[in-house]
């Protein structure tokens, strides 16, 4: 097996020395004769005589000489002149004389040129064992280490054997629904025998949907684990080449070496990087990529699922691939791997603290619930800056308030404990959040305020309110809707309200009010004057949700004027809560401003006991 390899090695540097060799042969002769210029013996005694020569070198039959009045370097046959270094000495011309033995060019050729790439070729030879022998991988040929050549076609796929991943479904919480849909491929694998005698076919691929850090690495990890079988993964990106043929060369080298340990499971990674929709014109596509696309599909249709050769694949924008990859027949069977709800957010948390020392008393409910939106990988983060929390504090274990400031690290950044900020900007940063917390309270079915502070964090918030809901919440109605305009904008009213200006401490605010308020009347269908038209679609819904119009000039031009009316009326009734609320808001607002952090019972037992007016001026 490992003779062609080596023949192959071989014959790349005999074909390289030979090149080497005859440029050496042809192309240096060439140049040397370009700055050499040949004249008779004549010339040279004659330009003696008028004393121009310069310098005089003698080597064995050949004389070489430069003259005063230019740099460039004349050769003449040495005739038998007794007299010529007289001459030389009369023309105040200096002059060397090398003896040398004559030496055979093949011999001088051999011993400058060939040599040095017997060493290059020995060099290199000891630097691929070397590396051989690190990665265990006797197979590997010279040219697929990245010395040669012979990697041209060759995938760069990761292949673990076996169980050798390391994962299994015990490993994956909060993707319940993607699990079971996973398991019949693993079952599959371990008993083909029992889908055959039914006549069931299992699905050629499958392709896991969702959004970033939701865990489709994990669980295609987690099938080959649970199924015992070799496992290939590669990203969609490794086959995205410069040269035209390259990135198809490597999709059939990974699905020859897929065959030959079947059963097994492939797993693409990113695969809209080479699966996205072709081009109608058909020439102003990448070829390469359209190549590459079109192998793909071919060898898909190449093996059925009786082969034991599953196809995974994954994706946070499954709307660009090509309906050529996602039809039946190829990716039979699409999985959404979304945001884990309440209870998944509880079980990824638990999961990741058993990797951890934790307090037996820390509520992960609570801490799922104020997570809300975060992604399997967001949470493992929080448990580890939870823990490296606890570190710092010098503490043994991870407690309830390690996690907590953990997820507040994560949406607003560290504490910026050395930033200085005037009494006056405190605060209206105290009354800003008190406005936000006072709005909250006094609107019905709101989530309850469960954290206040003016603390600034490093992702910009000089201070933030923290609301959590007691449950998850899965639809919005119209009155949540406006009720949540009326808290983004609570903040600004107050600083409107008790020091008659306002400031840029409102602008995520702002841009959160604008957002919520334009999709209420483009997308939800909550406007009376447009009713259920759809006025927006969402794209990349995976990656961020970017919007765009879908209507006319003037109809975005009432769109606009809606949106300033609803945000408009949402900030009115916001300031009358605060101004019928204006003692409770300096009370509330003064005791932050002392406090700087204060918690939701702590808020609410200040804001139903009977309000006592401070001395603060208004």
């Amino acid at each position: 097996m490992n003779q062609k390899p080596k023949k192959s090695l071989y014959r790349y540097y005999m074909i390289i020395i030979a090149v080497i060799l005859c440029l050496n042969f042809i192309v240096a002769p060439l140049i040397r004769s370009s700055r050499i210029e040949t004249t008779a013996y004549s010339d040279f005694l004659d330009a003696i005589e008028e004393k121009q020569v310069e310098n005089v070198q003698i080597e064995n039959q050949e004389v070489f000489y430069t003259l005063k009045e230019d740099n460039k370097t004349y050769e003449t046959g040495l005739m038998n002149d007794p007299d010529l270094v007289n001459r030389l000495e009369d023309a105040q011309a200096t002059f060397t004389q090398v003896v040398s033995d004559t030496v055979n060019p093949f011999v001088y050729y051999l011993l400058t040129l060939l040599l040095p790439l017997i060493v290059f070729f020995w060099l290199g030879r000891r630097t691929f064992k070397k590396i051989q022998d690190k990665t265990g991988n006797e197979s590997m040929s010279f040219g697929q280490s990245g010395f040669g050549f012979g990697n041209l076609g060759k995938s760069n796929v990761k292949v673990y054997e076996g169980n050798k991943t390391g994962t299994t479904f015990k490993d994956v919480a909060g993707q319940n629904e993607a699990k079971e849909s996973l398991k019949e491929i693993v079952d599959f694998l371990n008993d083909p025998q029992k889908y055959k005698s039914i006549g069931a076919r299992m699905p050629k691929g499958a392709l896991l949907v969702g959004p970033p850090g939701t865990g489709k690495t994990l669980l295609a990890k987690a099938v080959a684990g649970e199924a015992g079988v070799p496992f290939f993964s590669i990203s969609g990106s490794e086959f995205v080449e410069m040269f035209v043929g390259r990135g198809a060369a490597k999709v059939r080298d990974l699905f020859k070496q897929a065959r030959e340990k079947a059963p097994c499971i492939v797993f693409i990674d990113e695969i809209d990087t080479i699966g996205k929709k072709r081009d109608g014109a058909g020439l102003t596509g990448n070829d390469e990529r359209e190549q590459t696309l079109n192998q793909l599909l071919a060898e898909m249709d190449g093996f059925d699922g009786s082969d034991g050769v599953v196809l995974l694949a994954a994706t946070n924008r499954p709307e660009t691939l090509d309906p050529a990859l996602t039809r039946p027949g190829r990716f039979d069977r699409q999985i959404p791997v979304e945001l884990p709800d309440l209870t998944g957010r509880e079980a990824i948390l638990r999961l990741h603290a058993k990797k951890v020392k934790c307090s037996p008393e820390i509520d992960f409910n609570m801490v799922a619930r104020a997570s809300a939106g975060a992604s399997g990988a967001d949470l493992a983060n929080m448990v580890n800056e939870a823990a490296l929390r606890a570190v710092r504090d010098g503490r043994k274990s991870v407690v309830q308030k390690d996690l907590e400031e953990a997820i507040e690290v994560v949406i607003a950044g560290e504490q910026k404990k050395g930033t200085t900020i005037s009494n006056k900007e405190r605060m209206i940063v105290a009354y800003h959040e008190i406005g936000h917390a006072l709005v909250a309270a006094k609107c019905q079915n709101t989530a309850p305020v469960h954290k206040i502070t003016i603390i600034p964090r490093t992702k910009g918030a000089l201070g933030y309110t923290m609301q959590v809901e007691q449950d998850e919440q899965y639809l919005i109605s119209k009155e949540d809707a406006y009720h949540r305009l009326m808290i983004y904008t609570g903040g600004r009213c107050a600083e409107e309200l008790i020091f008659n200006t306002i400031t840029t401490g409102a602008s995520n605010d702002i841009e959160q009010a604008t957002k919520l308020a334009r999709g209420m009347i483009t997308r939800y269908g909550m406007s009376e004057n447009f009713g259920m038209m759809a006025l927006e679609t969402v794209n990349n819904a995976y990656l961020g949700g970017d919007t765009s119009l879908q209507c006319s000039n003037d109809t975005a031009a009432k769109i606009d004027d809606e949106v300033i009316s609803l945000i408009k009326k949402a900030h009115d009734e916001a300031y009358q809560i605060l101004s019928e609320n204006k003692m409770k808001l300096h009370e509330l607002a003064k005791y932050l401003y002392e406090k700087e952090t204060i918690t939701g019972e702590e808020f609410m037992e200040i804001l139903n006991r009977p309000a006592c007016l401070p001395d603060v001026k208004s």
